[in-house]
């Protein structure tokens, strides 16, 4: 009664909830082998996983599940009526349960399992979906039965027409291996449901495509940074630790700044750049919560690098590239974060050839079969590899709307067994043009959260759009992502002491086009010795009026801020605050403010255009 007082949920359902919670208690303190058939039955009926038995039993999920089949557990598939019990259901949503009669059925065809992502969330979401899908159409054309198994209602890969057969069951161990016992598959494809189904490609199979043992050997980073030595591709000083004392020590190696991961981990969770020894404490703490596989990931990180994304195919023998994609935001921010766009523009030809000839020998000597994800910073010159991810990855969409080429439908192709040769010639589309993915963030929905970005993935969107110029492209997917950049009015400048040199030419382009500027003390007395002069504003709790008065004031219309590590991030908050109350723009990376420079040209010139998508394609 307390509950339902203070949660309104009906107390039918707590009830249900009180039930379950009391049977777990009574098998505490038990082992596996003193619980009876009886007793396992109603556990599994109450939707009690193998897991979570093996938790409180004291034993691992494998004797769990032998127990299981010792006394012939096994779940079996009824279909979900969308007929409301009138007429008789075909539908094929099929829902494990452990019951007695079984409606999964047979299928004519060797039938082909694909994983999907689970419920969207940060990290992973929509563009796995879209994967799912076009696999799903590839394997049925094939001549296969194709099988989804996705536990998410919302997405296209769940409707009644994409597959063959569709199981609703969470991608687990336990439920995924219940799926293939009933199907019986020619194998299961992995690679398109993002990081979920790659934690499993021991356990299950026949896994088709990239092997296991190429999918671990890029997560396990001593595999992997001795893999990428032995092929002398460049990659940034790192080192794993599985513990506090292990991670300091690594630290102490290899210097600050650093940039701290949990290995198998969704949208960079709990990732940080740390720039001193209170920042990496701060991190370490996170980010050994979170680890759900064991093990930190510790890299040197590589200031003011670009970053770019490669998406490949392979298929054992062939490698074709079907993008580089490179980042407006600098190395650091997460992928899911960053503003793309293909073709690069900063990328010279030197460093092409460099990156096409690192993603060819990777991909081939790992063994991959089907897509390959690979991003890259260069610094200096030098092509660093950051990682590699022997799946699809959430660029994928763009790539394809971008090119015209079905990377998703192409890579099952090839985990069937065809080759590029035979599927190929490839012709991109949309040449001479320019194509931007930009995120959306949920700012306007969460008051408080801070708008700098990181190695952590926030957005929970992405638009895209096409231009004749970068600024027209650039400009478009501003504006569609929701920014409403000013074409005249103040600009308020405050850069790091690092990006000042290059700030220079950012103020005298704003400058030229009529905007007026404020800057902070610092970067105005930067920019007069230079050349450009600006107003000094105070920044916040600096003196008053302050820059945040002055948003208040409806007195500035676009912030640029590149903020040196968390102290600065946290002295600077209530003008980014503000300025997000006030809906004023702000521009928080060097290369962002470049990218912006450029949109406003554009703009102002009117060079915004409607292109549609289907007349390049």
């Amino acid at each position: 009664s307390d509950i339902h007082q203070i949660t309104r949920i009906d107390r039918w359902f707590l009830h249900q909830l009180r039930e379950i919670v009391q049977f777990e208690q009574s098998l505490g303190g038990r082992f596996i082998g003193t619980v009876s058939r009886a007793e396992l039955l109603r556990a599994k009926r109450m939707g009690i996983g193998d897991s979570m038995l093996a938790k409180l039993l004291a034993c691992t999920e494998r004797k769990v599940r032998e127990r299981r089949l010792q006394e012939g557990l096994v779940p079996v598939y009824k279909r979900v009526d969308t007929c409301a019990a009138e007429f008789e259901s075909h539908t094929p949503y099929l829902y494990s349960t452990y019951e007695e009669e079984c409606e999964a059925g047979d299928s004519p065809t060797e039938r082909v399992i694909i994983l999907g992502n689970g419920p969207n969330r940060i990290g992973q979401g929509i563009e796995f979906d879209y994967c799912c899908v076009h696999a799903a159409y590839a394997v049925r054309e094939a001549g296969y039965t194709s099988v989804m198994l996705n536990c998410n209602p919302e997405t296209v890969s769940t409707d009644y027409d994409t597959s063959d057969k569709l199981f609703f069951e969470p991608c687990t161990l336990e439920h995924v291996q219940s799926v293939i016992d009933t199907e019986k598959p020619k194998g299961v494809i992995l690679l398109f449901g993002g990081q979920t189904p790659l934690k499993l490609s021991h356990d299950i199979g026949p896994v088709l495509g990239t092997s296991p043992d190429a999918i671990d050997l890029c997560e396990d980073r001593k595999r992997f940074g001795d893999f990428l030595d032995k092929l002398d591709i460049p990659q940034p000083v790192g080192a794993t630790a599985d513990g506090r004392d292990s991670a300091r020590a690594a630290a102490v190696g290899i210097g600050y700044p650093l940039l701290v991961r949990p290995s198998y981990v969704l949208g960079g969770r709990a990732m940080s750049i740390c720039y001193s020894d209170a920042d990496f404490e701060r991190a370490l703490g996170e980010a050994l919560a979170t680890s759900e596989m064991g093990g930190l990931l510790i890299d040197r990180y590589l200031v003011g690098a670009r970053e770019y994304d490669v998406d490949a195919l392979c298929d054992g023998e062939t490698v074709y590239i079907g993008a580089i994609i490179e980042h407006i935001e600098e190395a650091g921010v997460h992928s899911g974060d960053s503003t793309g766009v293909i073709p690069p523009v900063l990328l010279s030809l030197n460093e092409r050839k460099q990156m096409e000839d690192h993603t060819h020998r990777i991909a081939l000597h790992l063994g991959v079969v089907g897509l390959v994800n690979i991003q890259y910073a260069i610094q200096e010159g030098i092509v660093y590899v950051i990682e590699v991810n022997p799946r699809a990855s959430r660029t994928v969409p763009f790539v394809a709307k971008a090119t015209g080429i079905q990377l998703a439908k192409i890579a099952t192709r090839l985990c069937l067994g065809e080759k590029l040769r035979e599927i190929g010639p490839f012709e991109p589309k949309g040449k001479g043009l320019f194509f931007v993915k930009a995120p959306v963030f949920p700012w306007g929905k969460f008051p408080g959260s801070d708008v700098v970005l990181g190695p952590e993935m926030r957005s929970t969107g992405e638009v895209m759009s096409i231009g004749w110029s970068f600024g027209e492209a650039y400009a478009k997917a501003l504006i569609a992502s929701g920014m409403k950049l000013p074409t005249e009015g103040a600009v308020f400048l405050s850069f790091r002491d690092s990006d000042k040199p290059e700030a220079v030419s950012i103020a005298g382009a704003l400058k030229h086009m009529g905007f007026k500027l404020y800057a902070t003390q610092g970067t105005a007395r930067y920019l007069a010795e230079k050349g450009v002069e600006c107003e000094t504003m105070h920044k916040h709790n600096e003196g008053r009026p302050d820059i945040v008065d002055h948003l208040k004031n409806g007195e500035i219309q676009l912030m640029l801020n590149t903020p040196l590590g968390k102290k600065a991030q946290e002295d600077e908050l209530a003008m980014r605050l503000t300025g997000l109350k006030y809906a004023v723009p702000c521009i928080t990376t060097l290369s962002a403010c470049k990218a912006v420079v450029s949109a406003l040209r554009s703009m102002r010139g009117g060079e915004l255009r409607v292109i549609k998508l289907q007349e390049i394609n």
